[in-house]
């Protein structure tokens, strides 16, 4: 059964409402931007609209590499998975992260990844995000 990922279908579409970002926490049981992993950014204004942050799930994360306990685990179809008895909270996952798609939790005081279950996508009204499948190879 093939993976999937996520993906920024038109940026130019996104308006800011931040539902992604509300639906995504939802998945954590709560209601709110703190639990999120992903995030919606003004780039520079209303005028220049807003960028989308999430994990792009790259075929090799740095952010795994980073992790001096292997604690994120290479996803299949990319990305990464977080094993969070492992995890020591030193960030480095953050820091190594190219795009800025690692957010960190100050509660649990470790990272939160997007895991591609696609719950935001569903809750997008304007068609900025989607689910691709990606082969068994990828």
């Amino acid at each position: 059964m093939p993976s999937k990922r996520l993906v920024i279908v038109d940026p130019n579409k996104c308006v800011g409402c931040q539902l992604c970002v509300l639906a995504c926490s939802q998945r954590f049981g709560v209601a709110g931007f703190n639990k999120s992993a992903i995030a919606v950014r003004s780039a520079g204004g209303i005028e220049r609209g807003f960028v989308v942050i999430v994990c792009r799930a790259c075929e090799d994360p740095p952010c795994a590499r980073a992790c001096p306990v292997d604690a994120l685990i290479k996803r299949r179809g990319g990305g990464v998975i977080l094993n969070p008895s492992k995890c020591i909270g030193c960030g480095m996952c953050v820091e190594a992260c190219d795009i800025g798609a690692v957010l960190w939790d100050n509660e649990w005081m470790k990272p939160t990844i997007c895991t591609h279950c696609g719950y935001c996508v569903e809750h997008c009204p304007h068609g900025v995000l989607a689910l691709e499948e990606v082969g068994n190879d990828g």
